[in-house]
């Protein structure tokens, strides 16, 4: 009997050779290789690879490692922390639940979450599926109210913390503004409508009856994962370092898969085992602002056009995790990159990869990128105040929203913003009342009718007009 298993094994190792070598043989995996050449080494994480082509994987490989402590090499078997590219399942769910006519797209969301505050207009389902709500983005909130990301959060933390926001980014319908805000929120309407939390509503309805066996929805950071990968970051000093997450709340991310679960994903988008022709015109229907005109966002997906070609992809960051799943529907192609390292652009990556394989099929060089993913406006150069108008910004100023106080004071002739973990940051200043945090947060001065700074509003990328009050 063992002499039969080493047999067995010794033929499956040389036909998994063979074709190794037929795939090497050809010459657009090996400019394929090249593209991870920086990521394909003994002492660097990296990414996994997948390149999918009528329903099948054309081709397979792993870069770098899943783990450096043991040695264990990237690969389509491996599990990864998708990010945001887990947004789609989130919004499969709400469809699914749809279906079953346990909730409706145009519900008020306040139906199912009343503890949400009543804005001047109601904040529809599909508000929050199409990034249209004007919710604050929580990951940002919580980053302003001193949360560090390695911190341990849950489902009532980040509710918590949204329905402590007294305004909106802009009138829901208005405007589009990407939130994790409104991806949470469905995951708790899922597990109101459906009586089942988030994971185990999707492990019922989308990854059991796919066959996605090592694909989960993580709500709890102690639990183990078998053939999970870890995630890293550059160490400031040298080589990597660990960077993982304690978040537990789901629905704007938190699930975890593989190359191999993938594909069995993106075959449901041509042979629906899961929702059917209805669910998939659902999932990549966009959504249209109050004035009719539509966006390039549909549900979990970006809706695009490359090179002629109609293209469909969401891409994921979090932690030391990067991932991306791009699909090329009218081709049946599709890459799918997952990375453990925070610095790659799997996005970048997948995209390069695809210009190789459909290089004869494009109809054009140009291409129509999503019209969502904008540039923020430029802010006026800096400017130097004096010490006199630096100090009257001096104070404790307190956000009711935040739950939080910031200390600002000037040190060697610069104004500092300290939070609740007494961390320091150099203010930069605009205009006398506008300030820059080096990574890009504004902070816009308030005054009283005689000139004096009682507040600043904050702007940052997914939030706008957080207030703080001075003390």
């Amino acid at each position: 009997m063992r002499c039969f298993k080493v047999l067995f094994c010794l033929v499956l190792l040389l036909a998994s050779s063979v074709a190794g070598l037929s795939q090497s043989a050809d010459g657009v995996t090996a400019k394929v290789d090249a593209i991870f050449a920086n990521f394909d080494k003994t002492d660097s994480p990296g990414c996994a690879l997948g390149v999918i082509k009528d329903g099948k994987l054309i081709y397979t490989r792993g870069y770098g490692k899943a783990n450096l402590e043991h040695g264990i090499a990237n690969g389509s078997t491996l599990v990864y922390d998708i990010g945001s590219t887990s947004k789609q399942f989130a919004a499969a769910s709400i469809l699914l639940l749809a279906q079953q006519g346990k909730l409706s797209l145009e519900d008020d969301v306040r139906k199912f979450i009343p503890e949400l505050p009543s804005y001047q207009k109601p904040i529809l389902i599909r508000h929050l599926l199409h990034h249209t709500s004007g919710l604050r983005d929580y990951l940002t909130l919580f980053n302003l109210a001193g949360v560090n990301f390695d911190d341990t959060t849950t489902e009532a933390d980040a509710l918590k913390i949204i329905i402590r926001q007294k305004a909106l980014n802009f009138t829901p319908g208005d405007e589009w503004i990407y939130s994790n805000s409104g991806y949470f929120l469905l995951s708790i309407i899922i597990k109101r409508a459906s009586g089942k939390s988030y994971p185990e509503f999707a492990q019922e309805h989308i990854f059991d009856p796919l066959g996605m066996k090592h694909t989960l929805v993580l709500d709890n950071h102690k639990r183990i994962v078998p053939m999970r990968a870890t995630g890293y970051s550059p160490n400031p000093k040298a080589g990597f370092q660990t960077e993982m997450s304690n978040f537990e709340q789901t629905g704007d991310g938190a699930v975890l898969t593989s190359v191999e679960d993938l594909l069995k994903w993106d075959q449901n988008f041509y042979e629906p085992k899961v929702g059917g022709k209805a669910f998939l015109d659902q999932m990549h229907a966009v959504g249209a602002f109050n004035d009719g005109k539509k966006h390039d966002y549909a549900s979990g997906l970006f809706i695009e056009e490359y090179k002629g070609l109609r293209k469909v992809s969401h891409g994921g960051s979090w932690a030391g995790y990067r991932s991306e799943l791009l699909r090329f529907p009218d081709q049946k192609f599709s890459v799918a990159c997952l990375c453990n390292l925070g610095t790659v652009n799997p996005s970048a990556l997948a995209q390069r990869v695809a210009d190789m394989y459909l290089a004869d099929q494009f109809t054009t060089n140009e291409s129509k990128p999503s019209t969502m993913r904008g540039t923020p406006p430029k802010l006026p150069d800096p400017i130097t105040l004096t010490a006199e108008q630096l100090a009257e910004y001096e104070g404790s100023y307190y956000s009711e929203e935040l739950d939080t106080t910031y200390k600002l004071a000037v040190e060697n002739d610069k104004l500092t913003a300290m939070d609740r973990n007494g961390a320091k940051r150099p203010l930069i200043a605009r205009t006398r009342d506008l300030f820059t945090l080096n990574q890009g947060a504004q902070f816009e001065i308030t005054r009283d009718a005689s000139g004096k700074v009682i507040g600043f509003g904050v702007n940052a990328g997914r939030i706008r007009g957080v207030r703080f009050v001075k003390k």
